[in-house]
């Protein structure tokens, strides 16, 4: 499958490759990511405790609820902890959906597929803005859509600057899964002087991106019961006691768990 790659623009998926410490990037996405770290210096901690959030409400998810199916949109580039690594560790036979829009992410599509023995991923090459795509797609219909499913939607909403917009696509995601499905999120706050810097700067680099309050992340889980301790930084959202804390003024990502009824 041939690939359409433009080295010239930034884009997400790399940038936040590049802030992580990771190599699938370039000087377009290097550059971008250096004009965004000089107004929000700390947010390649903010995108560490963004990960870890990710692994945590991953392993709720499997451990705590039971859920064995999973979509991960906005998946991006590999990066230790991935999804089905957190969740195949609770149960090996879950079965995981990445997807995303990157080249890059599609060129590493395998690393993503190294599911283990029993259960399942599978890769989507797909826009999060195209949801009615994304749940009709074969990849994603193979689940059991009479069973729970988790989608995560984690550091990617901030991208959809809409909130009609936003709200329709995860209404259009939500609506044919089964009751005890859930919605796992995670976007930019507009509580961070730095984070509201850092999505300017991410604009005028041609990636739109909105800060949201934490009642407009409230909000995007309208109709569905959140979880406690509902929308928080991600840092505080049922932290692992073992983990070294991450100071509030660090954090530029809130989020929250909510379940379909």
């Amino acid at each position: 499958m041939a690939v359409e790659l433009n080295t010239a623009v930034p884009h997400s998926a790399r940038i936040y490759d590049h802030l992580l410490g990771g190599k699938d990037n370039f000087e377009a996405d290097r550059a971008a990511a250096a004009e965004i770290v000089k107004s929000s210096p700390s947010l390649p901690i903010s995108m560490r405790a963004n990960r870890n959030y990710l692994a945590r409400t991953a392993r709720y998810l499997a451990a705590d609820l039971g859920i064995r199916q999973f979509l991960d949109i906005g998946a991006g580039l590999p990066t230790a902890p991935n999804l089905h690594e957190v969740v195949q560790g609770v149960d090996p036979t879950s079965r995981v959906v990445y997807v995303d829009n990157d080249p890059i992410v599609l060129v590493h599509a395998r690393a993503l597929l190294t599911s283990a023995p029993g259960g399942s991923t599978a890769y989507l090459d797909a826009d999060l803005n195209n949801a009615e795509l994304i749940i009709n797609a074969p990849e994603v219909r193979a689940l059991d859509f009479s069973r729970p499913i988790a989608i995560s939607l984690i550091a990617v909403l901030q991208f959809v600057t809409d909130e009609d917009r936003a709200h329709r696509i995860i209404d259009t995601l939500m609506a044919p899964l089964a009751p005890g499905s859930a919605l796992a999120i995670s976007t930019v706050t507009a509580h961070n002087e730095q984070a509201v810097q850092g999505a300017k700067v991410y604009t005028s680099r041609g990636i739109p991106a909105k800060p949201r309050t934490d009642d407009e992340v409230a909000g995007l889980f309208r109709g569905l019961e959140l979880v406690d301790p509902g929308v928080t930084l991600v840092n505080r959202w049922r932290p692992d006691p073992a983990a070294p804390p991450v100071d509030d003024s660090h954090v530029q990502m809130s989020g929250g768990v909510a379940l379909k009824r």
